[in-house]
């Protein structure tokens, strides 16, 4: 018998040398790949039998009563009240009951991750119309191929009995325990950050608003109080209909944007913060003596040889399509995975749609005023209020959904993992969690209070997390998921005996170069895209940190402070 099995505590099995999985820690590493892969294939099987949920919209407006909803809320891992031991197919039923969201569920909750055209038109300004369209065509391509290696290797990993519930558990079982922690800690960071971003961007629309009546430190503040209740929701199938909400929020916004853009001037007045010209020309935004600006000039190429400015207009780009860490926790929620491609590539669709026409409108129509939010760029204080009101709502969900997949990710894999807390299932977990949920969003509104150069933060957070999160991950977790498959033994469930072949070393050097050509040809194809991307990263952290030391020279950009960055004219 295998010397690390003899040190498992005893516990009732069908076999004196095997423990089922119900009997495992939650990233034991004794747990084999060819194990992984055996469950995962039985749990495919299993939910191609079963008929597609429907979508939260139908749902929502059908006159049939819904049968209880039965989730994570009232079923847990653990063992019943009764004290006696959790059967096999107690333990499979509970993680059946988890999985109950739809394939429309997927598409509203990805558009509302992902969907953020106000950032479009900024970007498409600092590269042009050529570069800008074609930068955002890419994106968009690589994005869908980053997401489809994501749901590959969760349907090759996550079955009821080992369930994959997040980016981390996709790294733990193709890379090991290191790439798990990895994984683990960039998300964390990536979401808190984008909670500040989001907290940032919207303490700005709190302030525009007002007129900037309000001490700017307070706006943030009262985007974070609401956003502490919105992040009580633990399920993200109970975010489908709130995601589903905020995507027409969206479109809404976009329409009304375009047209009080379409027959107004831009808004000259805080040009100088966050607009196309701030970043690559500010002779282009600066007025005369007599205070009259420069026309709207729109480029086809390239603006200018200012290749900072260009690249945090790139760096805009990756933030509009980040979002791809989270499709694990919408997968895991899936009553049938197998359907997520379709959410996925009807999602992604849209939101190239959406980008490409409203980011090409605006900048057709500001040229180089456009803005870093486009909405904060409508000159009339009425239209400019309605953008800001909607984004506000829509706003204020995606955060929510920042701030629970964000908690759970930290909760889950370093208070549950490292520090023993409870469950987040169970009672005590409840309370932790939402005792958690104000100390998380104190510590984005501090980001946010600390930081207000929202274009330059959005350029780190992207260069630093985003795209490697988006980019640099899916490839390097595709290639060691090939090699384990290409060397993949046998697994026997009656004894929980692997039988393989090389290990060590020897066997990822096999697989990479075994199983034909066209293999080869892709695992060296996943090297370049992720040594690509990885440069791409290195690039965007010099460009936006530069970007950073320019605007902290502006002296009304000041950290906790009454006077909002957006009041640039007093």
């Amino acid at each position: 018998m295998d010397e690390k099995a003899k040190n498992e505590p005893p516990a009732p099995s069908q076999s004196e040398y095997y423990y089922p999985p119900r009997q495992r820690h939650v990233h034991d590493s004794r747990v084999t790949f060819e194990e992984y892969y055996f469950y995962a294939q039985r749990t495919r099987e299993e939910q191609r039998l079963h008929e597609s949920p429907q979508w939260q919209w139908l749902t929502l407006f059908s006159s049939r009563k819904k049968a209880p909803d039965t989730s994570e809320e009232e079923h847990s891992h653990n063992a019943p009240s009764s004290g006696r031991i959790v059967t096999d197919e107690e333990w499979l039923n509970a993680s059946r009951a988890f999985r109950t969201a739809s394939w429309g569920a997927a598409f509203y909750l990805i558009t509302t991750d992902i969907l953020g055209p106000f950032a479009v038109p900024y970007a498409i300004g600092t590269l042009g119309y050529g570069p800008g369209v074609g930068i955002f065509t890419a994106f968009g391509i690589v994005s869908c191929y980053s997401g489809y290696l994501i749901w590959k290797i969760f349907m090759g990993v996550d079955s009821h009995e080992f369930p994959a519930r997040n980016y981390g558990d996709l790294a733990f079982r193709a890379w090991g325990t290191t790439a798990r922690h990895v994984v683990n800690v960039l998300q964390a960071i990536a979401l808190l950050l984008l909670l500040g971003q989001v907290t940032i961007l919207f303490g700005q629309n709190i302030s525009e608003m007002s007129k900037y009546r309000i001490c700017y430190v307070v706006c943030p503040l009262i985007f974070v109080i609401v956003g502490f209740f919105l992040t009580q929701i633990r399920s993200l199938r109970s975010f489908g209909w709130i995601a589903n909400f905020g995507f027409w929020l969206n479109i809404l916004a976009i329409f009304i944007s375009m047209g009080a853009t379409a027959h107004n001037p831009p808004n000259f007045s805080i040009a100088r913060l966050g607009s196309v010209g701030g970043s690559i020309d500010v002779a282009s935004i600066t007025p005369d003596a007599n205070g009259n600006y420069p026309p709207v000039v729109t480029y086809a190429g390239l603006p200018t040889s200012n290749l900072i400015g260009s690249i945090n207009g790139l760096l805009s780009g990756v933030l509009a399509y980040a979002g791809l860490q989270l499709f694990v926790e919408f997968m895991a929620e899936m009553r049938r995975p197998h359907d997520f491609l379709k959410g996925m590539f009807i999602a992604q669709a849209v939101i190239y749609t959406v980008y490409v026409v409203y980011g090409t409108f605006m900048y057709y129509y500001q040229g180089q005023y456009t803005f870093n939010p486009a909405y904060l760029g409508v000159s009339d204080y009425g239209w400019q209020t309605a953008g800001n009101t909607l984004t506000l709502l829509s706003g204020l969900i995606a955060a929510a959904l920042y701030g629970n997949i964000g908690i759970k990710v930290f909760y889950n894999n370093v208070l549950v993992d490292i520090f023993k807390a409870p469950l987040i299932t169970s009672k005590g977990g409840k309370i932790f969690y939402a005792a958690i949920v104000p100390i998380w969003w104190s510590i984005a509104f501090v980001i946010a209070a600390a930081i207000p150069a929202y274009v330059y933060f959005v350029s780190i957070i992207s260069a630093s997390c985003l795209l490697n999160l988006s980019y640099t991950i899916p490839p390097w977790l595709a290639l060691g998921y090939d090699i384990r498959m290409r060397t993949m033994g046998t697994f026997d469930p009656a004894v929980g005996r692997t039988s393989r072949g090389p290990t060590s070393v020897n066997r990822y050097i096999q697989g990479f170069f075994s199983s034909g050509v066209l293999q080869v040809s892709i695992n060296i194809w996943h090297v370049l895209y992720f040594l690509a991307a990885l440069a791409l990263s290195g690039l965007g952290l010099y460009a936006s940190i530069e970007g950073f030391i320019e605007a902290f020279k502006i002296p009304q950009l000041n950290s906790f402070t009454c006077r909002s960055p957006l009041n640039l004219g007093t």
